[in-house]
């Protein structure tokens, strides 16, 4: 049985270990990206997306000219808020991490699936440039419509908010009751001694 585990757990890891083998011999840097969204609602009804990417260098060196584009964001669906869909730096250093944000808005409703960024850079030992991609963003729905609020929604918002004091003072308030109100069996005994 720990013979069969084994080789199980050493078919899963040695593409892995080819992988690092083969940048560690290379020794070139390994680009790796993380694209996230979020989606915030206005008072006015518009939505706004907030973007993040963050670039990291698994290698063993550094890596020059690296660029982001993210045209996955069609103009025609949404219009850039802040910053920019596009980022340059000179280097990212093995090791290291480069991050970039922006905020869209939202023109049209609708499920929207947003493709990975692409991240070019140059190895010195390569004439080519290389690419590497992000992440794709999970499926949004953009500008969904939000059910109508319900008769006994501000309940549950009044007990989430001060839940904990209501219970406090209920505690307080039964527990005063209990100690001032007289229990039946000692009026009971009372009226027997009488006898």
């Amino acid at each position: 049985m720990a013979t069969l585990m084994e080789n199980l757990l050493l078919k899963a890891i040695f593409p892995l270990f080819l992988i690092s083998a083969a940048t560690a011999v290379g020794d070139s840097p390994f680009i790796i990206a993380h694209k996230k969204a979020s989606l915030t609602r206005l008072k006015s009804g518009a939505e706004r997306l907030s973007v993040s990417i963050d670039i990291y260098n698994q290698g063993f060196s550094t890596a020059y000219d690296v660029s982001l584009v993210d045209h996955s964001w069609p103009q025609d669906a949404f219009d850039v808020v802040s910053g920019n869909i596009s980022q340059s730096w000179e280097k990212l250093d093995a090791g290291g991490v480069l991050s970039h944000s922006f905020e869209l808005e939202a023109k049209r409703q609708g499920l929207f699936y947003g493709a990975p960024a692409v991240i070019t850079f140059r190895i010195p030992t390569k004439a080519a440039p290389q690419e590497s991609y992000s992440t794709s963003v999970m499926p949004l729905d953009i500008l969904a419509k939000v059910p109508p609020e319900k008769k006994l929604d501000w309940v549950s918002r009044l007990l989430a908010k001060y839940g904990s004091q209501i219970s406090v003072i209920s505690i307080v308030a039964l527990f005063t009751y209990l100690m001032v109100t007289p229990s039946k069996s000692s009026g009971v005994k009372a009226s027997k001694k009488k006898r």
